[in-house]
């Protein structure tokens, strides 16, 4: 097993990985704005009492807080956090409410709360394409090598020679997407279309779900289906490598909400779930393999960045956006005091989500145990 990092490394790896992403995805709020014209009065990276900090030519306070957990970009005019009309906005002078986040129309709004996610979206399809340039990109196609003896395969049928070319209707192309797909899905029975000399027959399969360790003592629950096969990593050609990235990027996300469904239909345990003590845990072990590993993680927790942020949660970004669609459709906001409230609520669970992960992240760390030990 390889030993973990030191709390140093574990530190900065964190703050590397995690400060970066916080900084792109605010920053694609600031250019939003910016081009539509609104001024932005505060640039934050992390939350709590500015460490450092300056002012640029244009009034932009730029600046970094204690709490690296989050950022923030202040336009003029967010005087409320449902961001709407006050009576302090409409005191101010024609001149400079023009220049105000909320006398900007709909669609513009729109736009500029949905740009943080979308640039973490786009980093990371640029990171997949870096990624793929240095590392390869796996083609080789799910032809089974070998079937394990009393393995789900061998109970389904499964020969060597197989080509596995669809799961549960979704195409297959490489034997790194069947080993993704089946990882994913431990213990859910699934249908593989299966290319058999010059027949395509259906076979039933259903993954074991075992627990498994990395060199690092991290467990995780995934599905082994017992077949083998080779993952051959290619040269991509310029103009494949666009679109290679988008495919991951998608299959990403789709992992995602698999992921989340999963926890949310009893699946798969909650204890899963990490917070920022276990990105810090992980940032620092993937930093000691290498800047190629560590890039990897970092691209993942962007894209997990962009995915949360866009749930409909109020206070996250997805909460605005579903705010600006009803608005749309009713042809007016909803009222402040409802928009109030709704914040309220969602700064309650996210808070309340905070308190989840950490709790569990000391769990994986064993700190409970180690506290009953004591007690006990």
């Amino acid at each position: 097993m390889t030993p973990n990092p030191g709390l140093l490394i574990t530190v900065l790896s964190f703050l590397a990985c995690i400060g970066p992403l916080i900084f792109i995805h605010e920053l694609g709020h600031y250019f939003a704005g910016r081009w539509f014209g609104v001024k932005a009065e505060t640039f934050s990276i992390g939350f709590g009492r500015e460490i450092f900090g300056w002012t640029d030519r244009r009034g932009t306070r730029w600046k970094v807080g204690w709490l690296p957990l989050g950022g923030y970009v202040k336009f003029k005019g967010d005087m409320n956090p449902a961001s709407q009309p006050s009576a302090e906005w409409l005191s101010l002078p024609p001149e400079q409410r023009a220049e105000t986040f909320q006398a900007r129309p709909l669609w513009q709004r729109f736009i500029i709360v949905a740009a943080g996610p979308a640039t973490n979206f786009l980093f990371a399809i640029l990171a997949f394409m870096a990624i793929f340039t240095a590392a390869g990109y796996p083609t080789s196609p799910a032809v089974i090598g070998g079937v394990s003896s009393g393995s789900p395969a061998a109970e389904a049928g499964f020969q060597e020679g197989d080509q596995i070319l669809a799961i549960d209707g979704r195409s297959i192309e490489t034997f790194a997407d069947l080993y993704s797909h089946v990882r994913l899905r431990p213990a859910e029975s699934m249908i593989f279309d299966v290319q058999r000399g010059e027949q395509t027959i259906e076979l039933r399969a259903t993954p074991e779900a075992k627990t498994l360790r990395d060199e690092f003592g991290n467990s995780a629950r995934v599905g082994l289906l017992g077949v083998s096969g080779a993952i051959i990593m290619s040269e991509l050609p310029p103009g494949q490598l666009i679109g290679a990235a988008f495919k991951q990027t998608g299959e990403t996300v789709q992992s995602m909400v698999v992921a989340l469904g999963q926890v949310i239909s009893g699946n798969r345990s909650v204890k899963e779930l990490g917070g920022p003590l276990k990105i810090a845990e992980v940032s620092g072990q993937q930093a000691s393999l290498g800047w190629l590993p560590f890039f990897w993680l970092m691209t993942l927790i962007s894209i997990n960045l962009g995915f949360l942020n866009l749930l409909p949660i109020p206070l996250l970004d997805g909460g605005h956006l579903l705010f600006y669609l009803v608005e749309g459709v009713r042809r007016k906001p909803l009222r402040p005091e409802t928009q109030e409230w709704a914040f309220r609520t969602g700064l309650a669970a996210l808070l309340a989500l905070m308190v989840f992960v950490t709790f569990n992240d000391l769990a994986s760390f064993g700190v409970w145990n180690r506290l009953g030990g004591l007690i006990g």
